[in-house]
């Protein structure tokens, strides 16, 4: 009873943030936020990655080439790409050749898109794609060489369990890398970013994709998340060592990189 319920209460806060600001989604309880964060990905599967390339003006391509570059990943690694999404970091890692790429994500829709881009690209013997939650992964314990995660922490239910379920999958001296939006201090930078983010992008999403909730809860999340030093503390606490941030196109995303104690 509980659980429909929870399904109920989750379905009318989603509908009532395709009328809103998107910001419902984000103050959810992590108890309902994955589902309302997997119900709204599904809705915008189909429009997903022409909206991340139009909308950033393509920079997130090169984004994600550095989130690679930096975890230094090896072709003897692992690689366990959470939250995948359409799979573009995979396809990245891919380009290194590592022994083994398994890409999580929760969403059904995004993963079909995938795994139709991979069967395109012939990349079906190289990456095993896997749907699953990111804060309850069906991995042993010290599988995974090197684990990434783009743009994708802000959309976990619980951050603090989402970290600590990569850093338990990942071996001894394994290395994370988290890609993600930040917030720039440098003028005019922060006027022009904030601006484009919360008046511009929103708008474009929301005429493109036809779902007024997704592009309204990108910025109202970037917000909120707890980026640069706060963010690296959050890594600290899970164990993990060398903890360092790479701002990426004047602070407007960064790559946190980790090693595992």
């Amino acid at each position: 009873m509980s659980s429909s319920l929870e399904r109920m209460n989750n379905a009318e806060m989603y509908e009532r943030d395709r009328e809103g600001d998107g910001m419902t989604g984000y103050s959810l309880d992590p108890s309902v936020k994955s589902t309302y964060v997997r119900r709204m990905f599904n809705g915008i599967s189909g429009h997903y990655d022409f909206l991340n390339h139009f909308l950033s003006a393509g920079i997130d391509r090169y984004w994600r080439k550095r989130a690679i570059r930096i975890s230094g990943l090896l072709p003897a690694n692992s690689f366990l790409d959470i939250a995948c999404g359409t799979g573009d970091l995979s396809i990245e890692a891919a380009k290194f050749n590592p022994s083994r790429i398994v890409s999580v994500d929760f969403a059904e829709n995004m993963i079909r898109t995938f795994d139709a881009k991979k069967s395109r690209m012939r990349l079906d013997g190289k990456v095993e794609i896997v749907q699953a939650d990111a804060e309850l992964l069906p991995f042993p314990d010290n599988t995974f060489d090197v684990t990434a995660v783009a743009f994708g922490v802000r959309n976990f239910g619980s951050l603090e369990r989402g970290i600590a379920e990569m850093q338990r999958v990942l071996k001894s001296g394994g290395k994370l890398v988290v890609l993600e939006f930040s917030k720039p201090k440098v003028f005019p930078v922060k006027q022009i970013y904030f601006f484009y983010f919360k008046r511009i992008l929103p708008l474009l999403g929301r005429i493109i994709s036809k779902d007024p909730a997704a592009y309204s809860y990108l910025p109202n999340s970037v917000s909120a998340f707890p980026d640069g030093r706060d963010f690296e503390n959050v890594m600290r606490n899970a164990h993990f060592k060398d903890v360092r941030s790479i701002p990426l196109t004047y602070g407007i995303a960064t790559a946190y990189f980790g090693v595992k104690s």
